[in-house]
């Protein structure tokens, strides 16, 4: 169907798209670069697959033609009619597919070459690794859109004590099958090949599980580190440079992004790998002493008047402005509080929502100017002299305890101090905790006001008391 080329037209069609990967990725940098950026990434990726597609012709084209088919026909439809509150779940299905296309990889590899009968050793010992890894984040990835989904419940799924010791027998399992065929004792036998993608398997669902919801962001950023590495283990196996080149930018931003959002929430890799924490739903109203707490809750038409006089007002977003679809609403408000000659704000926690980057997708849909929007270390320096702090849906980002309480699951993670401000109004559904289980003694802060409802409505009701104003 498509006529092989020489070998040097191939190689300068892939640093023509390893050109424009990375050009395109630069622009991800900012909102205003960002769609031009991913289309000539994207442009990038076509002529990488056209470049492959003419090494040779010796291709089953009519599977190719189908798989390409099915795949656009599948991914085109998803990603236009994704809301933007299930994005997280479709980065980490999207991410999955990609572990999963390098696993079956190579279980080709392994039929079509005998076992790697008669290849270098450094081809199966690169292709099973990624086999393993790639498998883990397939499924993985899968019990991440499950969790994020709420398919599967958002709390730590255990078996208890034995699970780490499980883990790292799976782990050893998979690593001794794979030596095995890599040293030519297992002929063709397909069961080898076939024990270390289940092997791997059951260890990517066994390692997500006991993970809760307020680690979901970091999990996804991991799992889509070991999907590049993956690919470029396959890259090195097949001499594919496309693979090597766009495997290594992804695992390497992806490793990256995990250590950073790790230390963001104070947490290493390790221990979030470990699971058992976030995912807990609790009620507050409870003191340590044992009294009840109370909680002042507030209006539209109050809020509205209070930010009204205000200088400065600055808003947190969190999952619960996600979940209302209330980035617009938002931004209209904060028109009308320019337009009075209010100064505002965004102050953006690393991780907050779902997935990396989840409140500036969100407010950057509603064209909120990206000047607004304040990382946590810029914003914390302004919140002294904020006279207002609207909190949309944000919990544990916003928990003081992560300061001042010693055995708080979330001590020593940094946090937005949004309590340093002048006042504090609170948007929430009810009084539950966040994905980390615990209460938030933010909400009962003599300076805070508590406007209870869909946070979508909260912001309407309050706009149109500003129209009032």
């Amino acid at each position: 169907m498509i006529a092989a080329v020489d070998g040097d037209v191939v190689t300068a069609l892939y640093i023509v798209a390893f050109g424009l990967i990375i050009y395109g990725l630069m622009g991800l940098t900012g909102p205003r670069t960002a769609v031009r950026g991913n289309r000539i990434a994207a442009v990038g990726m076509a002529v990488a697959v056209v470049a492959t597609l003419l090494i040779d012709d010796d291709k089953h084209w009519g599977i190719i033609v189908a798989g390409i088919a099915v795949g656009t026909a599948i991914g085109i439809p998803s990603a236009l009619k994704v809301r933007m509150t299930a994005m997280p779940q479709m980065v980490a299905l999207f991410n999955g597919v990609g572990g999963g296309a390098i696993a079956l990889i190579a279980w080709a590899e392994f039929r079509h070459t005998h076992a790697w009968a008669d290849e270098p050793t450094y081809i199966p010992v690169f292709e099973l690794f990624a086999a393993i890894v790639g498998s883990i984040s397939f499924w993985g990835s899968n019990i991440a859109f499950g969790k994020l989904q709420e398919i599967l419940p958002g709390r730590p799924i255990t078996i208890g004590k034995a699970q780490s010791a499980l883990n790292a027998l799976l782990l050893l399992i998979a690593v001794i099958v794979s030596a095995l065929i890599v040293a030519g004792e297992v002929d063709s036998e397909l069961i080898f090949i076939v024990g270390v993608l289940v092997t791997s398997a059951i260890l990517g669902n066994f390692v997500v599980l006991p993970i809760g919801g307020a680690d979901m962001p970091v999990v996804i950023s991991l799992l889509n580190a070991f999907t590049g590495l993956s690919a470029a283990a396959t890259g090195v196996a097949l001499s594919n440079y496309a693979l090597i080149v766009a495997g290594m930018i992804v695992g390497a931003s992806g490793t990256i992004l995990t250590k950073l959002m790790a230390e963001a929430m104070n947490r290493s890799i390790p221990s979030i790998i470990a699971g058992g924490f976030g995912g807990v739903v609790t009620q507050g109203g409870t003191a340590d002493d044992g009294t009840e707490k109370t909680v002042r809750s507030t209006s539209a038409a109050d809020a509205a008047i209070q930010m009204t006089y205000a200088n400065r007002v600055v808003i947190v977003p969190g999952y619960g402005m996600a979940v209302a679809q209330a980035q617009h609403s938002v931004r209209e408000m904060t028109k009308l509080l320019e337009a009075k000659g209010i100064e505002v704000a965004f102050a953006i926690h690393p991780v907050a929502g779902r997935m990396p980057g989840h409140m500036n997708v969100l407010l950057a849909e509603a064209d909120v100017p990206y000047e607004q929007l304040k990382e946590m270390d810029d914003a914390n320096q302004e919140f002294g002299r904020t006279d207002v702090s609207l909190v949309i849906g944000a919990n544990d980002v916003t928990n003081p305890d992560a300061r001042t309480k010693s055995d708080s699951p979330i001590y020593g993670m940094p946090i937005l101090n949004v309590d340093e401000s002048a006042s504090v109004i609170v948007l929430k559904r009810s009084m539950s905790s966040g994905f980390a289980g615990i209460d938030n003694p933010l909400f009962y802060n003599d300076k805070t006001a508590m406007l209870f409802g869909d946070a979508k409505s909260s912001v309407n009701d309050i706009t149109e008391e500003l129209k009032a104003l």
